[in-house]
């Protein structure tokens, strides 16, 4: 019997009906300025094909409030201050800073602590690599805390609403229509999925970056415990709750596919060239060499042709509270346990070429015209 689910996937890959913008909400920890949470960001309102309907913010990389302070700044200088930016979680559902600091002298201590704490000093970077300026920022931020801000202080403000509700409207209004684009920590649509049980099912299906399988990599973050990934291992049960849901398609970009797509040199000084606003913004504040994660999840659902080579796999993620708490399970059909785990399609492999190519084209564009994006 074929799934009923499977109509819908092959809309959802070829793309809409001829002149029909897919819409979609960006759920996002949008640390800044730069970076692969707000260039993700970018990637997906500098195309004429998508309609962003909201930014929804959540604490992972950045705590929350800071993640959208920069975040309306992004907007402001690209000139798309109509895409609201909605507040959502300051904290996991579970997991808690002082007991996660505690766990470290029994289970050790994971690389990146993401709004907990910069990068773990004395650990290698890949060949090439350069930090992003959060990751090695040094001090540890108060959640509420806003530092000094680079690009300055945005003038806008974010939405009232909160992001778990925002979510459940957006996907009420438009039935069968949003994709939901999950770039951090998973906290905000489980929290949307409690409100709205039908939430995931009323959806087109979600994309997110997140899970790890068995990246190849001399990269000790992952090469040490390649079943741990910092958006899942931030919020465990969020992730669990998010991965059981009925979404129509569930599309994960894993570490595995993402390291091998790191931003050079090269990417950077071609987006240079460019005259027009997003460029200016990813040449002034993306200084760093790093993988792009979630720049791959959001080129990869305009263009799935981007990615190779996928495994169909249950994925579920481990709530032990032990050394692989937050860590990715998978299972084939067969040896899956019966305990409502769901089928996701976990990218593990790309064609660096022409993700290079997609990218490095929205990230040196104009912005979409007011026609293109429906505004009147």
């Amino acid at each position: 019997m074929k799934r009923p689910y499977l109509l819908l996937l092959a809309v959802s890959l070829c793309g809409t009906a001829a002149g029909q913008r897919r819409k979609i909400v960006i759920d996002q920890d949008g640390s800044g300025p730069g970076g692969s949470n707000q260039m993700a960001m970018m990637v997906l309102l500098q195309s004429p094909e998508t309609e962003v309907l909201g930014l929804t913010m959540v604490t992972g990389n950045a705590w929350r409030d800071e993640a959208a302070q920069h975040t309306l700044r992004m907007l402001e200088l690209i000139g798309r201050t109509e895409v609201p930016v909605v507040p959502g979680a300051v904290y996991p559902l579970v997991r808690g800073q002082e007991e996660t600091r505690l766990a470290f002298a029994l289970h050790g201590k994971p690389v990146w602590l993401g709004a907990w704490g910069s990068r773990t000093a004395d650990v290698p970077l890949p060949e090439g690599g350069v930090l992003p300026a959060h990751m090695n920022s040094g001090r540890v931020l108060g959640a509420y805390e806003i530092p000094p801000m680079p690009e300055g202080k945005p003038a806008t403000v974010p939405l009232k609403e909160d992001a778990a509700h925002f979510l459940v409207r957006q996907v009420r209004a438009h039935p069968g229509e949003v994709t939901i684009f999950a770039g951090g920590p998973l906290t905000n649509i489980a929290l949307a999925i409690a409100i709205e049980p039908r939430f995931a099912e009323m959806t087109r299906g979600i994309v997110l970056m997140g899970g790890s399988l068995n990246p190849q990599t001399e990269d000790p973050e992952f090469a040490t415990s390649p079943r741990h990934e910092f958006n899942f291992w931030f919020d465990p049960e969020a992730a669990r709750i998010v991965l059981r849901a009925a979404w129509p398609r569930i599309e994960v970009t894993t570490v595995d596919v993402s390291i091998k797509a790191m931003f050079t040199e090269q990417m950077l000084a071609e987006i240079s060239k460019s005259p027009h606003a997003v460029a200016r913004y990813v040449a002034q504040y993306s200084q760093e060499r790093y993988y792009l994660w979630d720049e791959l999840a959001a080129c990869a659902w305009l263009d799935p042709s981007i990615i190779t080579r996928r495994r169909e796999l249950h994925m579920d993620v481990d709530l032990s509270h032990g050394p692989s708490y937050g860590y990715t399970l998978t299972w084939v059909d067969k040896l899956k346990p019966a305990t409502g785990v769901r089928l996701v399609q976990a990218q593990v492999d790309l064609d660096l070429p022409k993700f290079t190519r997609q990218f490095v084209k929205l990230m040196s564009a104009p912005a979409p015209g007011k026609a293109e994006r429906g505004v009147q």
